[in-house]
């Protein structure tokens, strides 16, 4: 198997309350109530809690980590209690260390939730949205925020719908391709840098940095904005990773594979791509065969597996075991 990071994975990553409190973080709209001065704590994890429990004084399992959600049934349950009782119920859950908590669906806000949260610096959130729809803003959000991230030198472009990363050393053609590409209609996501991200459990989607976005660099005639050159339809922000083509000159010492029948992988922050070695050289067109993959791959995810199928009727011809029985000609985690 090939590793495909150049960079290292990045430690685990956070975010804090401020930036989640920011009007344009979410497609909800996040309101800061009480306890700006925790403005500054962190999220490290990318699901929330909503632990009513708490609420009765049991705290086994909050997690510090960890954003808290304030529903209708813990609202409710609030309000049957008196204001000495609130308080009391509401001190216990705010001094956990919690980063911060969000009361949804617009619903009354106690005086003693307020005072809590001023007196812990426990920042209180209000959404509008009803739980369902908080929570689920919020983790798209912190899914985001929170990936795991690397960069891979390369040029990322989308052909037919498949994310195609191409890779190869400096000066291989694969800028050159990827401008071919984008004349032949397709889009270009990012040149030369590639950030990309892991989105659990295995995929992998990747970007351009934001001093590179929609700019292709060609020897010869400099850095190119390619969204000015050939319209928005030209580029894009973001791509899902679906396979990798790493670009090889002939004269490399390689054994080329002339049917296709084994896969091999390319390893991004732990998720397996499948990856193709594609043989270049002057005068032969790269982008066409870049295009065959990117179709090959779309038959390939419906279940099309055209080398194998070949392989086995050309097996029974020759009257010898079908391989697709034997386990030949199967996933081999093969690499560079």
């Amino acid at each position: 198997m090939v590793t495909g990071a150049v960079v290292p994975p990045s430690h685990q990553r956070v975010v804090t309350v401020r930036a989640l409190a920011e009007r344009e973080a979410l497609s909800i709209p996040i309101t800061l109530v009480a306890g700006a001065a925790g403005l500054d704590r962190v999220i490290s994890h990318t699901r929330i809690q909503k632990s009513g429990l708490g609420l009765v004084g049991h705290f086994e399992g909050i997690s510090p980590h960890r954003a808290q959600i304030l529903g209708q049934t813990e609202m409710t349950f609030l309000a049957k209690m008196n204001p000495t009782e609130r308080l009391r119920a509401l001190d216990g859950f705010l001094a956990r260390g919690i980063p911060c908590v969000i009361v949804t669906a617009n619903q009354e806000l106690f005086p003693e939730l307020i005072a809590a949260g001023d007196r812990h610096g426990c920042p209180v959130l209000c959404s509008p949205g009803r739980s369902s729809a908080t929570i689920n803003a919020i983790h798209a959000w912190l899914d985001d925020q929170l990936a795991l991230r690397t960069r891979v030198h390369g040029v990322f472009v989308d052909v037919f719908g498949v994310g195609i990363l191409l890779l190869g050393k400096s000066g291989i053609g694969k800028s050159e391709c990827a401008l071919e590409l984008v004349q032949r209609g397709h889009r270009l996501v990012a040149d030369d840098v590639v950030d990309c991200a892991l989105k659990p459990p295995d995929q992998v989607y990747g970007s351009a940095t934001e001093l590179l976005k929609n700019h292709l660099e060609v020897r010869g005639l400099g850095v190119l904005n390619i969204r000015d050159l050939f319209g928005v339809a030209a580029v894009r922000d973001r791509k899902r990773v679906d396979l990798v083509i790493r670009l090889l000159s002939y004269d490399d010492d390689e054994s080329w594979d002339r049917l296709g029948i084994d896969d091999e992988w390319y390893d991004i922050l732990g998720a397996r791509i499948p990856m193709r070695r594609l043989p270049v050289r002057p005068g032969k067109n790269t982008a066409s065969t870049v295009e065959v993959a990117g179709r090959n791959e779309l038959l390939r995810t419906a279940g099309v597996h055209s080398a194998r199928e070949f392989h086995a009727r050309l097996a029974r011809a020759l009257g010898l075991p079908d391989p697709s029985t034997t386990g030949d000609g199967h996933d081999t985690g093969g690499g560079l």
